[in-house]
């Protein structure tokens, strides 16, 4: 057991350091401060044997199992209120690993999947704030050349500074949200150690 509190230590140590890396401002596709990684290990979060492709045991277990990481998976569910529902399933399993590892597999999928869709959607996200820079350069430079001719059309110039102004507005308002997007992969992985963590500690206690 001592060997699983060294482990559960180093995932606190992990999960508390993921937000602070650098920002990889070579991928495009990336606008965020926190260090972009699209696939996570669920070995690297649970360290007994468990295989991810196995698919979910039949019977009692089964249901079991699916009922516990629905709730787990829920990011909006404090993981504390859930407490109960994990020691009576580690009480029916005598804290088996394995049942446990199917717990935490079928959760592990849930909220990977979800935040591979997240990350995907920040890259979209990214491309199109992109887009939308370089059409109001696009319009900037177009005003400054109408403005620099000897008779300006100004009732063009006008058109273009509503469109600008517009833009502008659209452009800095999806901005806002650029910080909660960026959060949300890393809430998600923190989601996932504290997961792990608390299976593992149901082991522990049933062991």
């Amino acid at each position: 057991m001592t060997k699983l509190r060294a482990f559960a230590a180093s995932l606190s140590l992990l999960a508390v350091g993921l937000p602070v890396q650098a920002a990889d401002y070579s991928d495009p596709t990336w606008p965020c401060v926190q260090r972009k990684v699209e696939t996570l290990s669920l070995g690297l979060m649970w360290p007994f044997p468990v295989d991810p492709d196995a698919g979910l045991p039949k019977g009692d277990l089964r249901a079991d199992v699916m009922e516990l990481a629905s709730y787990l998976s829920l990011r909006r569910v404090e993981l504390e209120t859930l407490q109960p529902r994990v020691d009576a399933f580690a009480e029916t399993y005598h804290g088996d690993p394995d049942a446990l590892g199917q717990v935490f597999a079928s959760v592990f999928k849930t909220l990977s999947d979800r935040r591979a869709r997240i990350i995907r959607g920040i890259g979209d996200f990214s491309l199109s704030q992109i887009a939308l820079a370089e059409k109001i350069d696009g319009a900037r430079v177009e005003m400054d050349a109408i403005l620099s001719t000897a008779e300006p059309d100004f009732d063009k110039v006008d058109v273009i500074e509503e469109r600008l102004d517009w833009d502008q507005v659209i452009y800095t308002d999806r901005q806002r949200n650029i910080t909660y997007l960026c959060e949300t992969p890393t809430l998600i992985e923190q989601r996932l150690f504290s997961v792990a963590q608390m299976l593992q500690q149901a082991v522990q206690d049933q062991g």
